[in-house]
């Protein structure tokens, strides 16, 4: 019997890419996609506090898991503090999408770079990190940077200025430190435009993370 997939996203953005990368790594497998694109303004406006959002996205799981999901999917990093919360809420089980790209940066880098367009995304994901090194005990020097213009652009419905000043800034920071972490899914498609060797320093979250959703299937009944 074909398996159940639901994915929470904030944006509609990561709809397609996912459901490829589901495709390409999961094979046949039912997909629900659950959209809230108000999520992200609010946590813009409110200082990134996302007790605000928690009472609603337990609700989107509750769904999830009513629709008889066998794996939920968090797609959105700003928010992913809510999966530890929501998930003894839930008998599905919830995959945060930066879960495995953590775990992995810190097993294989001292010097980590961390890039973000949004400032609600950049603090979780540099939390996260520190949350892992700290569980393996490890000196892990960060170095994260914001580049708020091309998140500017992207919103002004500037799609290549948003590439070109991502791209610069990613690449700049890549001279400095071991590898450079991304800390939104909907960043992947920059560095899909750099050389095979440039990208080989870059590590993206849905990839990994849908690995782990596929494992967390495989180990459900």
């Amino acid at each position: 019997m074909k398996k159940k997939l639901a994915i929470i996203h904030t944006t509609p953005v990561t709809i397609e890419p996912l459901k490829e990368l589901a495709k390409k790594i999961i094979g046949e497998c039912e997909i629900v996609n659950l959209v809230d694109d108000s999520i992200l303004p609010q946590l813009s406006n409110n200082g990134g506090n996302i007790k605000e959002i928690a009472n609603r996205w337990e609700s989107y799981a509750k769904t999830a898991e009513e629709l008889g999901a066998d794996c939920i999917l968090n797609a959105c990093s700003s928010i992913g503090e809510l999966v530890s919360l929501t998930q003894p809420k839930v008998t599905t089980p919830i995959v945060r999408i930066d879960d495995a790209m953590a775990e992995y940066a810190i097993s294989t880098a001292a010097k980590i770079g961390v890039a973000a367009t949004l400032e609600t995304t950049l603090k979780p994901t540099l939390d996260l990190l520190k949350q892992k090194a700290a569980e393996k005990q490890k000196e892990v020097e960060f170095e994260p940077i914001l580049v708020a213009s091309a998140y500017q652009k992207l919103m002004a419905g500037d799609k290549d200025g948003h590439d070109s000043d991502l791209s610069a800034a990613l690449l700049e920071l890549a001279k400095t430190v071991d590898i450079v972490i991304l800390a939104q899914a909907s960043m992947a498609r920059v560095v899909s435009t750099f050389t095979p060797d440039e990208q080989r320093q870059f590590v993206t979250s849905p990839e990994l993370g849908m690995k782990a959703v596929k494992y967390t299937l495989q180990n459900t009944k």
